[in-house]
């Protein structure tokens, strides 16, 4: 299923650059993440639910990489980039292999089920676009 998104031709040439690269810092710094990393897990301060997450994949002996942006009271355009980049409305987003599976209570369904376990072990390539080039994340 395909989100919409606005196509390129519904935006005025004067602003299509803003618009192409308005705090894609942190979009790029969670690409990179993601393809170095076989778990990441974005999330915020205050917020408790990034730090359930982060006790649900300790508590499964999974490793993660952990990024933080901000807390409630700073920060909050940089995070909106990174909530219009994946179409995920709440932090954390916790990435698997290159695919986001969700925050801490996907987390916890995915580790009941074993999903997350196997996506871990499979032999499966995850692939994803980064800044307009194919990257390829090899199996655990």
């Amino acid at each position: 299923m395909q989100r919409p998104v606005l196509p390129l031709a519904n935006i005025h040439s004067a602003i299509q650059n803003f618009v192409a690269t308005n705090r894609q810092k942190f979009v790029k710094e969670v690409q990179t993440a993601i393809a170095v990393h076989p778990v990441v897990v974005v999330g915020m301060g205050i917020n408790p639910m990034p730090k359930k997450a982060r006790k649900l994949l300790d508590a499964a002996g999974i490793a993660h990489h952990d990024m933080d942006y901000g807390s409630y009271f700073s920060m909050w355009r940089d995070r909106n980039a990174l909530k219009m980049w994946t179409g995920w409305p709440t932090f954390p987003m916790v990435f698997v292999r290159g695919t986001l599976v969700g925050g801490a209570s996907d987390v916890q369904k995915l580790l009941a089920s074993g999903e997350l376990q196997k996506m871990l072990t499979s032999g499966e390539l995850q692939t994803m676009l980064t800044s307009g080039e194919l990257q390829t994340m090899p199996a655990a």
